[in-house]
């Protein structure tokens, strides 16, 4: 059976998950990479290093967001979300926003020393001088969800 998600089940799946992916266009190209996420009810945060998907959300910051659960090919659910990327610039929210996402990937690897691997340093004071955070949100405004339950 094939059906919609409900708007309670949508903000269920994506609360629940931490990895969803990114598809960004700009110049004619449009790409698509997963990343690890936190979801607030209204922004997915996330971090990167510099490259390719940052830079094609400055030139264009209307994005798409997805995620899903795959059981089997007939036991899924999917979210895609449209939003618009803003890249956090104040230290604070910064601050507040990588120990989340540090304190979620620890969580879900049971483990104490698991962080994100780019955009993170050994040394606090390296932030901002030898290792550029970048941390962004997408603001959601529009999401959908589908599922199939066999």
């Amino acid at each position: 059976m094939l059906g919609k998600l409900s708007d309670e089940q949508i903000e269920n799946l994506l609360r629940s998950q931490a990895w969803g992916r990114i598809g960004c266009h700009s110049d004619g190209v449009t790409y698509v990479v997963p990343v690890n996420y936190i979801y607030d009810g209204t922004n997915i945060y996330a971090h990167s290093d510099e490259g390719m998907k940052v830079t094609m959300m400055r030139k264009n910051p209307e994005v798409c967001f997805e995620v899903d659960v795959i059981h089997n090919t007939v036991n899924w659910q999917s979210v895609i979300a449209w939003g618009r990327f803003e890249e956090l610039t104040d230290m604070h929210e910064k601050e507040e926003v990588m120990q989340k996402l540090i304190d979620r990937v620890m969580h879900l690897a049971h483990t104490e020393t698991a962080h994100p691997s780019h955009g993170i340093t050994e040394r606090e004071s390296d932030i901002g001088t030898f290792i550029e955070l970048i941390l962004y949100k997408i603001n959601l405004r529009w999401k959908t969800g589908r599922f199939e339950k066999g």
